[in-house]
């Protein structure tokens, strides 16, 4: 294997998961289905959401947000790990593994920052509606979209500088995707410092979203108990379950991921963790949305009522 200065090498090999040789195809065409569905109902959100007036809100601009988030962070670590499945030696590339390994941390910060401004949405619309259309203008929901994605891409560019900064002395991360941990794992040097510095950053972006949410929803809930009418009740909570849903199960995953000690997980628990993180997490986002959300549905529906096969098959003629 060539290095770069003695120490960079100019190529890594993704280990993978150690699958029995029979069960390679079964698990590549379970995950290719999950990764098609995927893509699939996160198109099939942003398409309904552009094409229905009626979900012309900033609730919904936030949803679309998420949905291209999905699209994005699944694309990124799916396909290669696809490749994977069907390859000896799955290589990748010094510049490609810093561009996954980018992406990838970059799209879950940017997730933490975003879930956070959709309950800031919700405060404001239950705790505060009188003011709600005043204050949640298109402009201020653009001006939040962008600062929500530099910030993810500025705190990923920090994380990513220090990890890659350091020598190593091997090129086998054993993992499914160059996933930063599984990476530091092949310096030749101590990478406590590193190590502290990257867990200092993960911790801000990971508790200062999740308090936010906390002081919302402790707010919404004690807005929503003081309404005197069960069905106001139910109506209210409703507009949050969806969102709660999603913020329980992308928490719960990333602190698993990359809140514990080494010490406390395995590494092929950890590969399964990332994989259910990067594959199942997308895949039930936008079904969460859709199944516990009537507006959604009413608008999948005639959006899916209008798109006749023949109609479609003419349009492609």
């Amino acid at each position: 294997m060539e290095t770069r200065n003695q120490s960079q090498p100019t190529e890594f090999i993704l280990l993978g998961f150690s699958f029995p040789s029979q069960m390679v195809l079964v698990f590549f065409f379970g995950f290719l289905v999950i990764y098609l569905v995927t893509i699939i109902a996160n198109v099939l959100i942003i398409v309904v959401v552009k094409t229905d007036s009626q979900l012309h809100s900033p609730m919904y601009f936030f949803i679309c947000n998420l949905s291209f988030l999905d699209l994005c962070y699944s694309s990124t670590n799916i396909p290669k790990c696809l490749v994977g499945f069907l390859s000896e030696i799955n290589h990748i590339t010094f510049v490609g593994c810093v561009i996954q390994m980018y992406l990838g941390i970059s799209l879950v910060d940017t997730q933490c920052i975003l879930l956070a401004v959709m309950a800031v949405d919700r405060y404001v619309a239950i705790c505060n509606p009188l003011n709600y259309q005043r204050l949640m203008t298109k402009t201020t929901c653009i001006v939040l979209s962008v600062v929500v994605w530099t910030c993810g891409m500025l705190l990923a560019t920090v994380q990513v500088s220090f990890t890659m900064r350091v020598p190593f002395c091997g090129y086998k991360i054993n993992h499914v995707v160059c996933e930063l941990a599984a990476v530091l794992r092949l310096s030749c040097v101590d990478t406590h410092l590193v190590e502290a510095v990257i867990f200092v950053i993960g911790v801000v972006v990971l508790m200062a979203p999740l308090c936010c949410i906390t002081f919302t929803y402790f707010h919404i809930i004690s807005t929503i108990l003081g309404i005197a009418t069960a069905s106001g009740r139910r109506k209210m909570f409703s507009t949050c379950s969806s969102h709660l849903t999603v913020v329980i199960i992308f928490f719960g995953t990333i602190t698993v991921m990359y809140m514990r000690p080494r010490s406390m997980i395995s590494t092929e628990k950890e590969k399964v963790i990332s994989l259910c993180y990067g594959l199942v997490t997308p895949a039930l986002n936008p079904l969460i949305y859709t199944l516990r959300n009537r507006e959604v549905k009413g608008a999948v529906k005639k959006l899916l009522s209008r798109a006749r096969p023949c109609e479609t098959w003419t349009a492609l003629m």
